[in-house]
């Protein structure tokens, strides 16, 4: 097979969900659904924390970072499909392909690391209380918010130049609806065994340390909570985590899904609905679950929304 430089390469071409016309207006329609419950529910979150002072903690300071990300995470991918899907033009340049893997693994590299932070604050508030206002001070949470963002810029550089490196073939198909790492890199002509040893390294570096911190938040936190002497203590500690808990485990394991479906599979078609999974059900369910397990988010919610119907009318 012909292959070509990287810098021969004018475009790729994204196949999208499905190659058939009839399921497109449904796939459009779905999707489109999702991105806009995606960004009314996070701006709902948003302004929810910004108009209640009883919510200006680090905790949802935290929870409206992982907002944004959701927000920018899905604005990154689903837009772009539904352009291409209303042009039916599902190509895309060398540099956009390059530009959206970059923004894909910053995104999910900061979700990753804000999930660990948030962990990190339910430790410190259940197992350090008197300690708490001190610990997680207003300059050690925005510290921590750009030490993750820095963190994942890093995580989506190092891939990103790696991808430079690698030849294409004169056709480059991605069986996706948008450019996603390991679709690239196996569709490279070149020698990939140092990208895939990255991959693994990075996925072990950048991904265990956030890991690592949400094991031990969550030991600790159980440790703390299985000496309380109440059941009734117990239980209402512990569920001030249940909302994290939710998210965790939704984030964690569709991106297990992934590496799992791309390990024992070679079909395209399971890899993309994997990849589906958790670049866009997580974000749309994320605000759903913190709203509807967080009484204090419901109240923040009842009180904005009355608010803005009361100017509306």
């Amino acid at each position: 097979m012909e292959s070509r430089n990287h810098s021969s390469i004018l475009e790729f071409l994204l196949l999208g969900l499905t190659g058939d016309a009839q399921l497109q207006f449904l796939n459009f329609s779905l999707f489109l659904c999702i991105y806009l419950v995606t960004v009314l529910g996070n701006l709902l979150i948003l302004l929810a924390v910004s108009s209640d002072v009883h919510l200006q903690t680090p905790m949802y300071f935290f929870l409206s970072s992982l907002s944004i990300n959701d927000i920018c995470l899905s604005t990154n991918t689903i837009p772009n499909m539904l352009i291409n899907m209303i042009t039916q033009n599902q190509h895309i340049t060398y540099t956009g392909c390059l530009t959206q893997v970059w923004f894909v693994l910053v995104f999910t590299g900061l979700e990753n690391c804000l999930l660990a932070v948030m962990a990190y604050d339910h430790y410190v508030a259940i197992c350090h209380p008197l300690r708490y206002s001190t610990i997680m001070s207003p300059s050690c949470c925005v510290l921590m918010i750009l030490l993750s963002l820095l963190l994942s810029l890093v995580f989506g550089l190092l891939h990103t130049l790696m991808v430079l490196h690698l030849s294409f073939c004169t056709t480059v198909e991605i069986p996706h609806f948008f450019c996603e790492l390991a679709q690239l890199i196996k569709l490279a002509c070149s020698d990939t065994l140092i990208n895939n040893i990255l991959v693994y390294f990075a996925s072990c570096v950048f991904g265990g340390l956030p890991i690592s911190g949400i094991i031990f938040s969550y030991t600790h936190i159980l440790s703390a909570v299985l000496r309380m002497p109440s059941s009734g203590r117990r239980y209402k500690t512990f569920s001030t985590c249940g909302s994290h808990l939710c998210v965790v485990s939704l984030f964690y394991s569709t991106i297990l899904g992934v590496y799992i479906s791309s390990s024992v599979t070679d079909s395209p078609e399971k890899a993309v609905v994997a990849s589906v999974m958790y670049s866009v059900v997580p974000q749309m369910l994320n605000p759903f679950i913190y709203s509807l397990r967080n009484k204090d988010m419901k109240q923040a919610l009842r009180k904005f929304i009355t608010r803005f119907g009361a100017v509306l009318s």
